[in-house]
């Protein structure tokens, strides 16, 4: 049996929209000691995740909205689990959008995957993980989802313009992992966020961290930094997949 352990964030996948080279669209896993779950699977991130752990050691796979961005490696983690692995069972917890799209793809989810629709308010027990979800400010459906474990708690934006108010899964955030989609002059467009908006997200909800995440290939990452130290001033940091940090 292991041992319960710190609240970590495998980075699988970063780049907002399109999968920039040597990175994969959105994709985060959570591990605990005794725990793993996968937040967004979106293109490119499958190939990640087996590199940290194996497809049958996943507790749940949760799916923050229906942007292919976000879940397109979905069909193939069924096929691998249905026809090579024979795993039946795995809880994926999601958007009712998502759903009904996964379901026009493969027609039967289960016994594969066991599909449970989430929405804001929601709040769910995997493991030794605490999940709760709120909705963001963006064109579909989509859910914020926070994660405590060994009293430490990390929020993840998914995808949201400037709209979002956090309220309770706000509080006593350690970490924000937050989107920083948008370049200055940009605000707003397409309900995502620009750096400084997601670091005043962070000043806001009291977070000692802010990573940023889901930028797009071609705008630079250091500039984004930059631009969120203007704002807040704790330590701030922007991921590619592969990075692995502790709530």
């Amino acid at each position: 049996m292991h041992e319960s352990g710190p609240l970590t964030v495998t980075v699988l996948g970063s780049s907002g929209t399109y999968a920039a080279p040597g990175d994969a669209c959105s994709g985060y896993l959570l591990r605990t000691g005794t725990t793993a779950v996968a937040v967004d699977l979106g293109s490119g991130t499958l190939a990640n995740l087996q590199r940290h752990v194996g497809l049958t050691a996943l507790d749940a796979l949760v799916l923050t909205h229906e942007h292919p961005d976000h879940w397109l490696d979905v069909p193939l983690l069924h096929n691998a689990l249905r026809y090579v692995l024979e795993v039946e069972g795995l809880p994926v917890h999601a958007t009712a959008g998502t759903g009904r799209l996964a379901r026009t793809l493969l027609h039967e989810l289960g016994p594969t995957l066991e599909w449970h629709t989430v929405t804001a308010g929601s709040s769910l027990p995997v493991g030794d993980l605490a999940l709760g979800f709120g909705l963001t400010d963006h064109p579909v459906e989509t859910l914020a989802v926070r994660a405590s474990a060994g009293g430490r708690t990390l929020l993840y934006s998914a995808d949201t313009g400037s709209g979002w108010c956090p309220g309770p899964l706000g509080e006593g955030v350690d970490v924000l992992l937050c989107e920083a989609t948008l370049v200055p002059g940009d605000q707003d467009r397409l309900q995502h966020l620009t750096a400084r908006q997601a670091a005043g997200y962070a000043r806001d909800v009291g977070a000692g961290r802010l990573v940023l995440t889901h930028v797009p290939p071609g705008v630079d990452r250091s500039q984004q930094v930059a631009r969120a130290a203007e704002v807040f001033t704790g330590r701030i940091d922007a991921v590619r997949a592969g990075d692995v940090f502790r709530v």
